[in-house]
This record gives structure tokens, C-alpha cells and sequence, in this order.
């Protein structure tokens, strides 16, 4: 089986889980925060939208800048309503399976490298980067996402088995 393989499955089933949260993502609470030091509800929904960018990135590129020097800092997209949301996590999705389906195990295997204002941050193989900045760091966000639900009474989808709100 190949690297590309053996991530398709476990993409697949957390994309599928992430879009079902996504889909409850109240539009009209988008400036909820639970808390001062926390991001407010729109702008992590949007973050978890964005993150299925990271496996293009990590496979067809061999670094990242997150500030580049001389140059604007990129910028992630905002969404003013769910739709949007979800139909850019669509596509991101699309594209990222496309990029994860069409990379070899040598491209897997390949040093990446995470940089501020060019200086090296650190070097990971790209298979890391999308196992950790990518699948990792989403499901943790998507975590985030649904207490931001169960705080807004929101009701919670089952994702690795019941919720209390939902039985699969």
C-alpha cells in the first residue's frame, strides 16, 4: 500500500465528519467567543475550512513562509455565511485529496520546511505535514469547533460514535 493510500481512507471519513460540523456552524453567532483569549466562531470555522490547503501546499511546495520578507504575510479567507464556508471547504477538499492521491512515496518522503521571514522554523518530511498541519491540526480545531456548538446549544454530531445529541 502507498503512503498516498494509506492517508486516503482516514481523510476521507475526518473531511466527511468536519463538513458535518461545519454544517452547524450558526452563521448568526460568527462573533461568539467563549472567552477573551479565544478566536471568535467565524473566524475558526473559517480556519478549519482553510486547513485541507495545507496538503497541497505541503506536497507541491517545499516550504512555507508564514512571513515572507519584503512581502505581505498571506492571508487565510474569511466567509460572511455558511454556505460559503461550505462550499470553500468543498473545493479545498477536492484539491487536497487530488494532491494527496497524486503524490508518490518519494514525494512523501521529501523535506518540507515551515519558515518566518525566512528563517527556518523546522523541517518535516511532507508525509508530516500532511499528518500533522494538516489532518492533526484540524481535528483539534474541528474539536474546538464543536464546543463552540454545545456552548451556543447548538446540538453536536456524532462523530467517533454518539453524541449526546445525535445516534448514528
Amino acid at each position: 500500500m502507498s503512503i498516498a493510500q494509506s492517508f486516503l481512507g482516514e481523510f476521507d471519513y475526518e473531511m466527511a465528519n468536519t463538513r458535518k460540523v461545519l454544517e452547524r456552524v450558526p452563521e448568526e453567532k460568527f462573533d461568539f467567543k467563549p472567552h477573551d483569549k479565544s478566536p471568535n466562531l467565524g473566524w475558526l470555522a473559517a480556519h478549519v475550512t482553510n486547513l485541507p490547503t495545507w496538503a497541497s501546499l505541503g506536497i507541491n511546495a517545499d516550504n512555507f513562509d508564514l512571513s515572507p520578507p519584503g512581502q505581505e504575510a498571506p492571508r487565510a479567507p474569511t466567509f460572511a455565511t455558511r454556505d460559503e464556508l461550505l462550499a470553500k471547504f468543498d473545493t479545498n477538499v477536492t484539491s487536497a485529496r487530488e494532491a494527496i492521491a497524486g503524490a508518490s512515496d518519494e514525494t512523501f518522503m521529501q523535506p518540507w520546511t515551515l519558515m518566518r521571514a525566512g528563517q527556518k522554523i523546522f523541517t518535516i518530511p511532507k508525509a508530516g505535514v500532511i499528518r500533522t498541519w494538516m489532518m492533526n491540526h484540524l481535528i483539534h480545531h474541528r474539536a474546538q469547533l464543536a464546543v463552540y456548538l454545545r456552548l451556543n446549544d447548538v446540538p453536536v454530531p456524532a462523530l467517533y460514535g454518539p453524541s449526546a445529541d445525535e445516534r448514528p
